[in-house]
């Protein structure tokens, strides 16, 4: 695993009152590090526990983060340990957006780009200039996840989202033009999912034709995101080319498909928003959480599964289905080799 290993698979966690609601598991072949609970577990002082060379302090475990199902703090904290193998190959490098829910889906939310004053110190930062901020700011000290400890420290934090662009850094800090395109599928009711499916399909034609290799996931909301590894010399091929295929296929089936962000435009059609190419805008990574009323995730699927998707349900993955199919299949997001766009 890409930036470390932590020997137990998912960390221990006690109640407010002191009393061990989890067990310490541990993947075959490992061995499982004692963690040690500083103080009275669960509350406000929290759980001192180690990740890796790392300490990360975890507090209020017990409270419910998606209240319809009672998907825990600590579920989620367990979820992103034990997804992390193939979810950290997909931030490394990658300054990361996410979206917090301190008082679970139910509640207020908000955007972040700064990495928090409180954050460890051994959290990487990237500081990457931000023109035409809504807030005003030239520049954010963006999180970069390039280990497992990161990963917790910020679920512990309830960033249930992680939202990461189609580029990355260097080690020192520059920033590379983008080795991604994304077309992200977006329905209007009441299209849904499955009508994306057969836009992906036609969308995984021309992109094969034109050499690239595309993969696909679900957005963990209603959507699809097809992908495809690239290779360009300027910021701005990826959002020329993606408009013109979004057009292209807009133009040939006009009853089903948009390109244009126009609202009023989009009902019962699934819009390609080639848009998410621009380098100031960001995805939802694979394998993130989603704020749904359940704790579903965006999740790799084959090109099989899209072909024959006959109805939402489907496409719709939660945290410990998505730990299962990884443990079955392995990453179903790993990218070829970069292509040059025609």
């Amino acid at each position: 695993m890409r930036g470390g290993c932590v020997r137990c698979w998912w960390v221990r966690w006690c109640t407010g009152s002191g009393r061990r609601r989890g067990g310490c598991g541990f993947r075959r072949g490992g061995g499982c590090g004692r963690i040690g609970c500083r103080r009275r577990c669960g509350g406000v002082a929290g759980t001192v526990v180690r990740v890796g060379e790392r300490r990360v302090r975890l507090t209020n475990l017990d409270k419910v983060l998606y209240p319809e199902v009672g998907f825990s703090k600590a579920e989620v904290v367990d979820y992103y340990t034990r997804i992390a193998p193939v979810l950290l190959p997909h931030l490394a490098g990658r300054p990361l957006t996410v979206r917090r829910f301190p008082d679970g889906v139910a509640g207020e939310s908000f955007f972040e780009k700064n990495a928090p004053s409180h954050a460890p110190g051994w959290v990487r930062t990237v500081r990457i200039g931000t023109p035409g901020s809504s807030r005003g700011a030239e520049y954010a000290d963006f999180v970069v996840v390039e280990e497992l400890a990161t990963l917790v420290w910020l679920a512990n934090l309830a960033a249930l989202e992680l939202h990461v662009p189609q580029w990355v850094v260097g080690a020192r800090g520059a920033r590379h033009s983008p080795d991604l395109l994304v077309f992200d599928l977006d329905p209007g009711a009441p299209a849904t999912v499955v009508e994306c499916c057969r836009v992906a399909e036609r969308l995984r034609v021309v992109l094969v034709g034109d050499g690239l290799s595309p993969v696909v996931k679900t957005s963990g909301s209603k959507g699809l995101q097809v992908y495809a590894p690239v290779r360009v010399s300027s910021p701005g091929r990826t959002s020329e080319y993606a408009k013109a295929v979004a057009r292209r296929l807009a133009a040939e089936s006009p009853e089903g498909v948009v390109w244009s962000m126009v609202r009023a435009a989009r009902k019962g059609k699934v819009l390609i928003d080639w848009s998410q190419n621009n380098p100031a805008k960001t995805t939802v990574a694979p394998y993130s959480l989603r704020a749904r009323p359940v704790p579903s995730v965006s999740t790799p699927v084959t090109w099989d599964e899209v072909a024959g998707c006959r109805s939402p349900e489907e496409l719709v993955f939660v945290a410990d289905e998505v730990r299962a199919r990884v443990a079955r299949g392995g990453d179903l997001f790993v990218v070829g080799d970069a292509v040059g766009l025609p």
